[in-house]
């Protein structure tokens, strides 16, 4: 048995891998982390250096000299999504190009996110309950707002363009991330759009993508499109179809009419306006009533630093708390 898994990851790798194969070694188990067009092959790996289980990716090419035309764009943005730090964003660790007599393709190494995804979540909590509890709905909107905040307020901006609940992650400890942020340069005209195997894209998913997605130049109102439906989909489990494979427009509408909270009610529909100059950006959003909310206490505290500029600090308190001074 010993032989026969020494021979079949021998098979996986190519000659171009043996250089980082002792920093990552695949275990030859297939997953699935959120769906990203192009992407061939997602195995596990052991990051030897860590000690910690990552994933393998891979991405193929029909054909070598589609793969030389796009090489350097894809450099420069494997080099941009290296330098993404943050606690909501799925960890992309290391990439390498590798182009054979019969193949051309890009591995690149990612975060394992060994407790499933945030639809997964869903469908188990809808067995027990009806509807999301508003303080985690509330909780994962902040953490998936404060991701996209930050993949848009990069140098160049970074687009998700594949948010999903199958592209979010949720840990045991309730910590969210979003994951296949490298989706976008599979898929973009800029990037390497036609020039992969081809791949079927999942009807299921489909009302996650606004309107306007594929017709234009991407910006940051397709992500927030994406993330109205997440957030939408979080608050009622499920959008239902009808039967049908794809989510219908009445469908989404009847999801959002059935929120009881006016205020989430107007949080879903701001993000998912036609229109995509009308979308709030990810930032603003965060600072929606329904997620941002002051203490009275430290409201009266604000409002007494405002009156009272230019008093000491013990001044401040008389007039705030007089009974406790």
């Amino acid at each position: 048995l010993v032989s026969h898994l020494n021979s079949a990851v021998h098979n996986f790798l190519t000659q171009s891998d043996t250089s980082f194969v002792k920093h990552f070694i695949p275990v030859l188990i297939r997953l699935s982390q959120g769906n990203v067009s192009g992407v061939e092959r997602a195995s596990l790996a052991m990051d030897t250096e860590e000690g910690v289980e990552v994933v393998w990716n891979e991405v193929l090419f029909q054909d070598k000299k589609d793969f030389k035309t796009v090489e350097d764009k894809m450099k420069e943005m494997f080099e941009n999504l290296m330098q993404v730090d943050h606690p909501n964003i799925v960890k992309f660790h290391k990439y390498w190009l590798d182009i054979g007599d019969n193949h051309a393709r890009v591995v690149f190494i990612t975060e394992y996110m060994s407790s499933g995804s945030l639809k997964q979540f869903l469908k188990k909590t809808k067995k027990n309950h009806k509807t999301m509890n508003v303080k985690a709905w509330k909780r994962w909107c902040t953490q998936i707002l404060s991701a996209l905040s930050y993949l848009h307020s990069c140098d160049p901006p970074i687009i998700h363009g594949n948010l999903t609940c199958d592209t979010i992650f949720i840990q045991h400890n309730g910590l969210i991330k979003i994951g296949s942020v490298w989706h976008r340069l599979f898929v973009n005209e800029g990037g390497v759009q036609g020039k992969l195997h081809p791949h079927r894209d999942d009807k299921r998913n489909l009302h996650f993508f606004s309107p306007e997605y594929g017709s234009c130049e991407d910006d940051y109102a397709i992500d927030i499109f994406s993330f109205g439906i997440c957030a939408l989909e979080m608050a009622v489990l499920e959008i239902q179809a009808n039967g049908d494979s794809v989510v219908s427009k009445e469908a989404i509408t009847n999801a959002g009419q059935s929120l009881e909270d006016p205020l989430m009610r107007e949080f879903t529909q701001m993000c998912v306006r036609h229109n995509p100059r009308l979308r709030p950006t990810a930032h603003d959003l965060l600072f929606h009533r329904v997620l941002f909310e002051v203490h009275s206490l430290k409201l009266l505290a604000a409002h007494c630093l405002i009156n009272n500029q230019y008093c000491d600090i013990e001044e401040l308190l008389v007039p705030c708390f007089p009974s406790e001074l």
